[in-house]
């Protein structure tokens, strides 16, 4: 009856993660998607609780009151723009977790093996039983000695231990990777670590050398079992993942958030097939494969090559990067304001600037003043803007901004030469004309948003800084372009009574 109810409540709560996948893909079915995944999620941890091998209640009842605790509280207090560090964090723990399972798991199979020539009789003559005689196989009690997972272990065959040494092995490796790799993420987003791309001597050549020692310490430890070779692959997988996320540069990181959100779900899979738990390895796959689509879709909108990105990504110089010629040109609120007020035409164009600032309301008011004069008003969104994808979608959909005037790149970068005014609000790499102008350009290629071609374009920025990537904009010099310094929120608060 438990395996029967288990198998059933897995299966519903399958379908609720792959029904929250899909309704993530618009604003309006997002909240409903949240709750399929929310009800997804405790329906699976009730199951899992009172399923077959479960045991030590109050220890897991008291470690899910403290995570939920703990997450309440950290959802209370991160802000909008700390989501993307929040994210990457989370998939540390991820990877942890993968790391631990797989360890307890060998420990486990020693464990186990200690009684193996009863373990292995044992095996036998289940594989070789009856209905009738199923009952008859445990003579030495073996099934009473183990509990839990250890007595899944007791019941598998010589063959099936091998695969299982082989699915935490490689567990303990994408989580391992994962782990340093979205610890390191995290600091470069928060700013806690530098956001340039750095290597060790050697760069690529450290990287493959430890990828190659895991790779033969797979075939030391599926041949023997033994402790050394995991402990080693598990030093060469941290490495390999520090390693690589200090080598990408920052304008880089949204790809990096989505690629380390695609380890963290095979590193989920690889625990469920170490486990035995279906709903581990449906869930560890929907995870791996979307967080890897997304990958790509970013990888795309950026004209990168995704192993380039992995291997290398954007900080690095190509050549000497062409000298901008002009100087910045500021603007104060009554200019700004004069231009919106003569203007037909407006797209906006938000960037992680507007996040920080946490403008997103004040823009949305200005938003609502423009369109009441009859102005025709809309968002353009890159796919990598905010530092996270879909960032600025959340913001504006939190200020209660139309969907339907939110557009992404695609859809509106052939307006921008008819449109009057446009106003970059925080924005630096994506509006960035030496993406095709400067071949020499750590961004040469990335497709970006065209604002150069408005007829007036206006920038929302703090100071003349270059942004978190540290590339210089020759938009800012332009003829057309002018600085409106200044706090992005104080200066749209600026602008909002002399919208007449």
């Amino acid at each position: 009856m438990e395996y029967g109810f288990t198998t059933a409540a897995y299966v519903v709560a399958a379908v609720l993660f792959i029904l929250a996948l899909g309704g993530l893909k618009n604003q309006e079915s997002a909240k409903r998607a949240i709750w399929y995944g929310i009800v997804g999620m405790g329906l699976a941890v009730v199951a899992t609780l009172i399923g077959p091998g479960a045991g030590l209640w109050w220890l897991s009842l008291i470690l899910i009151a403290g995570g939920g605790v703990i997450g309440a509280f950290l959802a209370n207090r991160v802000q909008m723009t700390q989501m993307p560090e929040l994210v990457a964090a989370m998939h540390s723990l991820v990877g942890l977790a993968a790391v631990f399972i797989g360890f307890n798991t060998h420990f486990e199979i020693g464990r186990v093996m200690a009684v193996s020539g009863g373990i292995e009789e044992l095996a036998n003559c289940i594989a070789n039983a009856t209905a009738a005689t199923l009952a008859e196989c445990d003579t030495q009690g073996l099934s009473e000695q183990f509990k839990g997972f250890a007595a899944k272990i007791a019941q598998k065959s010589p063959t099936e231990i091998n695969i299982l040494r082989v699915e935490l092995f490689l567990g303990i490796f994408i989580g391992a990777v994962t782990f340093t790799g979205s610890v390191i993420a995290y600091g470069k987003l928060a700013g806690k670590v530098s956001s340039a791309a750095k290597k060790l001597p050697g760069g690529h050549a450290l990287n493959a050398g430890a990828a190659a020692l895991s790779l033969v310490c797979l075939i030391w430890y599926f041949n023997t079992g033994a402790m050394l070779p995991l402990a080693l692959m598990t030093v060469a997988s941290l490495f390999i993942g520090y390693h690589l996320i200090m080598g990408i540069g920052g304008a880089d990181m949204p790809v990096v958030v989505s690629m380390l959100n695609s380890y963290s779900g095979w590193a989920a899979a690889a625990i469920g097939f170490s486990l035995g738990n279906d709903l581990l390895i449906v869930v560890g796959a929907l995870v791996g494969s979307s967080g890897a689509i997304l990958s790509y879709i970013m990888c795309k909108a950026m004209n990168r090559a995704f192993v380039s990105v992995i291997l290398g990504g954007f900080g690095g110089s190509q050549g000497p990067a062409a000298e901008i010629e002009g100087e910045q040109v500021a603007i104060d609120a009554d200019g700004v304001a004069a231009a919106l007020n003569d203007a037909d035409s407006v797209i906006i164009v938000p960037g992680y600037g507007m996040a920080v600032a946490q403008a997103q309301q004040s823009v949305a008011e200005l938003t609502r003043k423009m369109r009441a004069k009859g102005k025709n008003v809309r968002f353009g969104i890159h796919p990598v803007a905010g530092r996270l994808p879909g960032h600025m979608n959340v913001l504006l959909a939190e200020a209660k901004v139309p969907y339907d005037i939110v557009l992404e790149m695609d859809e509106i970068n052939d307006d921008f030469p008819e449109t009057d005014v446009v106003i970059v609000i925080g924005s630096n790499d994506i509006v960035n004309p030496a993406a095709q102008d400067d071949p020499n350009s750590p961004i040469a290629g990335m497709p970006v948003l065209e604002v150069w071609k408005a007829k007036q374009v206006f920038v929302s920025k703090r100071g003349q800084g270059t942004g978190y990537s540290g590339i210089e904009n020759p938009l800012f010099f332009k003829e057309n372009t002018r600085m409106f310094y200044g706090d992005a929120k104080a200066s749209i608060d600026a602008l909002l009574p002399k919208i007449d």
